[in-house]
């Protein structure tokens, strides 16, 4: 059975908005492990699904694709985002 992870974005650290937060993506998890190609040396597999990451809205619409597909599915929230506030003469301290 194929297994799919359904991971909440974060925001980026660079970025101070919140433009893309609360989006979710869908991705499969790997079925073969990487192997070296014989001729580059570069890892890869014939598992070409991995490739596929698919964004979604919200949550219950990456899980009802899932369900359609007949995946298992890990769910990954996103960490809390802690903001730590103080005042520039804080530095001076």
């Amino acid at each position: 059975m194929t297994t799919a992870r359904i991971i909440e974005e974060q925001r980026k650290t660079t970025q101070s908005g919140k433009a893309k937060a609360g989006r979710w993506t869908l991705e499969i998890e790997r079925k073969e492990a990487l192997k070296p190609d014989p001729l580059t040396g570069w890892a890869g597999s014939g598992d070409t699904e991995t490739q596929l990451r698919l964004s979604f809205d919200s949550k219950d619409e990456a899980l009802a694709y899932a369900k359609t597909k007949g995946y298992d599915v890990h769910i990954i929230p996103a960490p809390p985002v802690v903001l730590k506030l103080q005042a520039y003469a804080d530095n001076f301290r």
